[in-house]
């Protein structure tokens, strides 16, 4: 019976996870149908798209700053060769702590900077590479904050073709605040990993935030879409999120 009841309160923390992020994956939802409904307008005007077109977008990623309390920053991540103008273009808005709304201004230049080639960051490359949305980190955004990070983000299709990507970004420090309680309920120490098994948030001293976790394909977890694994570790998706709760281990 006691290990019924902890697998039920197992999942209904994965569930409550699912939720609280699954509001800012609407959002970003909204930025991808937003973004594909403009590349869509330009191509039926008989031309490409430019970095200008995407202006467009501002009052709607305004308006998802100001209504999601856990984002930090929103935009649209355009495909190298989908602008006519530009190799690489971020349209991302930020809120700071006073509340106001910047625009990123990246040098993205590939002579002088760094960052030029953001293809093979996992916010980028995962829903590029599996078509899927996607949870990438917590990392160290350099890019864009500074701040300890993740990176929800979908595909972007025009055309038939890869555009981009649509994201958010929340601050670690508010994702766990929102899900390290749910995590501390349980009766066994229990963590979040994403696809990539980088542990997203943690209450087991032996899987601390940011670290990799070896082992299971939890990208396979999150393709099958239901609790796997043989006591003591139990794992489950976080209701359709792409991040599984680990239950148990050593």
């Amino acid at each position: 019976m006691a290990g019924q009841v902890a697998e039920q309160a197992a999942g209904q923390v994965a569930e409550q996870v699912g939720r609280v992020l699954e509001a800012v994956f609407e959002a970003v939802a909204e930025i991808r149908s937003d973004t594909a409904a403009l590349l869509a307008r330009v191509r039926a005007e008989g031309r490409r798209p430019v970095s200008a077109d995407l202006a467009a977008l501002r009052p709607g990623l305004h308006r998802r700053l100001a209504r999601q309390e856990l984002v930090s920053g929103v935009g649209f991540i355009a495909a190298p060769g989908v602008l006519d103008d530009v190799p690489a273009w971020l349209e991302w808005w930020q809120s700071t702590a006073s509340g106001e709304v910047r625009p990123l201004l990246p040098d993205l230049d590939p002579g002088r900077s760094a960052y030029a080639d953001y293809t093979h960051w996992d916010w980028f490359a995962l829903p590029r590479d599996t078509g899927r949305r996607a949870v990438a980190g917590p990392y160290v955004d350099y890019l864009c904050s500074d701040q300890y990070s993740l990176t929800l983000a979908v595909p972007v299709k025009a055309a038939g073709g890869f555009a981009g990507v649509a994201a958010a970004d929340v601050y670690l420090r508010d994702f766990e605040t929102a899900v390290l309680p749910l995590l501390r309920g349980l009766s066994a120490p229990a963590h979040l990993v994403n696809a990539r098994g980088r542990v997203a948030a943690s209450a087991d001293p032996a899987h601390l935030a940011g670290t990799l976790t070896r082992g299971p394909d939890f990208a396979a977890v999150l393709e099958r879409a239901r609790p796997t694994g043989p006591d003591p570790v139990r794992l489950l998706p976080c209701a359709g999120v792409p991040l599984v709760l680990v239950v148990g281990g050593a």
